[in-house]
């Protein structure tokens, strides 16, 4: 079997076996002591252990690919041009996704006939201002951006560092070698990952569904399918639109090249933590050269929340409804706008999906207090957003790089070497 079915396997056997054991009665200790041992210390523990092992890898993996890339660019590439499309693209196709959900939402309305005494009291954390996010891309210490997995100070530091290297002559050309050595050592921990991946996988999906279960949607099914349709909506036909139209390439052959990053993301719920697959499949089967990879994929990891947005559109119009408030058009561009910055303007702060959603609800007058409605399906709707996350990554990463001339067509459209490419890797 190819890598990408035992993953996809591990996926349905855990889900299933999380909905047998949910079943008999979930992880609750009183019930069932023995199933919540084995979720508790089996389950969770291993699961727990492969994303730890992924995001040890996400800050050194980041850091030299993007200091090698940036000192590889040369006069081949301009590092203000990528930055520019790059970021470009990442805010119109956020703009287009809360876009598209608020008008679902409007259409199927979601959240009219809902409870709102069922609110939890939700408090939001305060999100930063811009000023202070501006200011905080920039690290005043690089070690210390590092241990804290401050993605976007990491990365201005090692272009930093790549660009010094490409002006520092034959000192700099050794510095290179180097990096791209650990480099090298590095994506070759992440093949070793992948190859444990549909074990970790398994253990993640059995203890979420052992837990959850589907009762939580039960009562939110309409809010829960409007999400789901709009991602898939989001992903089958914006982003292969925009990616057809300009590249001129098959979108259906990128979405099967980025299958094992997308495994990875709807299992692990988390873009940072998909973040090595992701940049080894940009390289390996997208054909994305590493000089562009490496910015694109941490950035949009960072930045890019196609998904959340999504999230965020049809939630405010949710809660709107369930306290049977109605929004203006004004309210609703203030909406598009605030959701699409906030995707910026909250990079790496924890929470981040429910803190830009109570920003958005602020903005337009809705009670912060109505998130409470939607946390029960919010952890089964974020792998799917997730997906679509890292789904934007890759396309945007190969838009990029065809514009730059660095996209090896013959590697994104020959899955058969890619293969066994991936199994040279994986030794």
């Amino acid at each position: 079997m190819q890598l990408s079915s035992k993953i996809l396997s591990g996926m349905v056997l855990g889900i299933i076996l999380g909905l047998v054991l949910n079943s008999l009665g979930g992880a609750d200790p009183d019930q069932t002591p023995l199933i919540a041992w084995i979720v508790d210390n089996i389950f969770d523990v291993i699961g727990k252990v492969f994303v730890i092992s992924l995001k040890l890898l996400v800050v050194p993996l980041v850091f030299f690919s993007l200091v090698c890339g940036s000192a590889s660019m040369g006069e081949d590439v301009k590092m203000g041009q990528v930055a520019f499309k790059t970021i470009a693209l990442y805010l119109v196709t956020t703009a287009i996704a809360v876009s598209l959900a608020l008008t679902i939402a409007n259409i199927v309305d979601p959240g009219v006939g809902i409870n709102t005494a069922e609110a939890a009291n939700y408090v939001a954390k305060a999100a930063p201002s811009f000023k202070d996010v501006f200011i905080g891309i920039f690290p005043s210490n690089p070690f210390q951006a590092m241990v804290e997995g401050n993605m976007l100070q990491v990365i201005v530091f090692a272009i930093l560092v790549g660009v010094a290297i490409l002006q520092a002559g034959e000192s700099g050309k050794t510095v290179l070698r180097g990096c791209q050595m650990i480099s090298d050592v590095i994506m070759r921990m992440v093949a070793i990952l992948m190859n444990l991946a549909p074990y970790g996988v398994f253990c993640l999906l059995a203890k979420l569904f052992t837990s959850q279960g589907f009762s939580a949607i039960i009562n939110l099914a309409l809010y829960f399918g409007t999400i789901v349709f709009v991602l898939f909506l989001h992903a089958s036909v914006v982003y292969t639109s925009l990616f057809a139209l300009l590249t001129r390439l098959n979108p259906l052959t990128l979405f099967k090249n980025m299958r094992p990053a997308l495994l990875f993301a709807f299992s692990t719920s988390s873009s940072n933590a998909t973040m090595p697959i992701t940049l080894n499949v940009a390289r390996t089967r997208v054909g994305a050269h590493n000089s562009i990879a490496s910015f694109t994929i941490p950035l949009g990891a960072t930045v890019n929340m196609d998904g959340t947005a999504i999230m965020q559109g049809i939630a405010t119009v949710f809660i709107a409804q369930a306290y049977g408030l109605d929004l203006t058009m004004s309210e609703y561009l203030a909406v598009v706008a605030t959701a699409t910055l906030a995707s910026i303007g909250t990079a790496g702060v924890p929470g981040v999906g429910l803190i830009t959603l109570a920003m958005v609800l602020q903005q337009v007058g809705l009670p912060v207090e109505g998130i409470g409605l939607i946390i029960g399906v919010d952890r089964l709707l974020d792998m799917m957003r997730t997906v679509v996350n890292v789904s934007g990554d890759g396309m945007v990463t190969a838009v990029v790089a065809d514009s730059e001339g660095l996209l090896d067509r013959d590697v994104f459209n020959d899955l058969s070497e890619q293969d066994e490419h991936q199994k040279a890797i994986a030794g």
